[in-house]
């Protein structure tokens, strides 16, 4: 019998028990940018897909903007990465 490991995220292991993916970055707001949240809890308005890096890296994460775009850990409310106001 062969055991398989199987590496989590960083961030699944900070929140073990989120029921869905841990990170949302809403729909854009009217005063532009977009709200960002991790397990529910405010973690600031994001303009860009560099600033939501930002927050998961201060959260113990380490994505590049290209991770982020298409991590499974991360929820894209209202228009994907690429979804910014002007």
């Amino acid at each position: 019998m062969t055991t398989r490991l199987v590496q989590r995220h960083p961030l699944s292991r900070r929140f073990p028990a989120a029921p869905s993916r841990p990170v949302v970055v809403h729909a854009q707001l009217d005063g532009g940018g977009r709200r960002v949240t991790l397990r529910g809890e405010q973690a600031g308005i994001a303009r860009s897909v560099t600033d939501v890096v930002e927050m998961l890296r201060c959260a113990g994460v380490d994505l590049d903007a290209e991770e982020a775009a298409a991590s499974p850990l991360i929820e894209w409310r209202g228009g994907g990465p690429q979804a910014w106001s002007a």
